[in-house]
């Protein structure tokens, strides 16, 4: 058998080497996009907090109403009603925003699921928007029964409550944030369950209790809360002339401090992904 140069093949002449080369370097699929792969993560994620959660949100909804019914007993009127109503309010987007997704991402990172997502063409901020969205979305019913139930219990006015539409994702993307950072975060499941329960009491003690009977130093505190604004800008609106420039003010805040920690949830999905 002779053999012939490779050189002296035609040009155009296909080697078994080359194809298998070419199929080393086949170039993969290329990203999703941001916005349709949130929008996948957040549709895969609601449908999944609708199946597993909605006894949460019953047990969150309960739970604010009655510290209410509780409250009743001692505040009569006057801001200190306004406060109770708004923090058990936003009690309930604290408890599933920032309690349940602190708890979810603990869970994700400790049995492996980050590394499902990993191999996905998707962006890490479309997992982290996707998920807090889809957290905070599933608070709006039982964010409106409890402003609802508190109004009537209190004997505030009603004609406000379309705020809640501005409260409830800029509070729920500032607590979600903090959740999905601190379950990506805790080095132990546990532990990250811990953070998120501790977070779910800092906003109840800090957000449900007037800030004029609260010490300085706790007030400090609470003005580190994400929740606070939140809670500031629902209880203005209860006013009979709600001030509306302080209202825009304290959801501007809650809006800022919402970007910064679902920045720093993205980092530490990045951070704990690669590992």
């Amino acid at each position: 058998m002779s053999t012939v140069p490779a050189e002296v093949l035609p040009t155009g002449a296909p080697s078994v080497r080359a194809g298998a080369d070419d199929e080393a370097v086949a170039p993969l699929a290329p990203r999703a996009r941001l916005l349709p792969a949130l929008a996948a993560v957040y549709r895969a994620q609601l449908s999944r907090a609708r199946v597993a959660r909605i006894p949460l949100l019953f047990v969150a909804t309960f739970q604010s109403i009655g510290i209410m019914v509780l409250m009743r007993g001692v505040v009569d009127g006057g801001s200190e009603a306004r406060a109770v109503v708004a923090g058990s309010t936003v009690l309930v987007v604290a408890f599933v925003a920032l309690n349940l997704l602190a708890q979810y991402f603990g869970q994700l990172r400790a049995t492996g699921g980050l590394d499902h997502y990993a191999t996905l063409p998707v962006p890490p901020a479309a997992v982290v928007l996707g998920a807090a969205g889809a957290y905070a979305s599933f608070t709006v019913p039982g964010t409106a029964v409890t402003a609802v139930a508190g109004s009537v219990l209190f004997g505030l006015p009603l004609g406000h409550l379309w705020i809640l539409a501005a409260v409830v994702p800029l509070a729920g993307a500032a607590l979600a944030g903090l959740g999905a950072a601190l379950g990506l975060l805790a080095p132990r499941q546990e532990l990250a369950t811990l953070l998120g329960q501790l977070g779910m009491s800092a906003a109840l003690l800090l957000g449900v209790l007037p800030a004029e009977r609260l010490p300085q130093p706790i007030g400090w505190a609470r003005d580190l809360l994400p929740s606070t604004y939140g809670v500031e800008a629902l209880a203005r609106t209860f006013d009979r002339r709600p001030d509306w420039a302080a209202v825009a003010l304290d959801l501007a805040v809650c809006g800022v401090v919402g970007v910064v920690s679902l920045t720093l949830a993205t980092w530490a999905y990045r951070r704990a992904a690669v590992r």
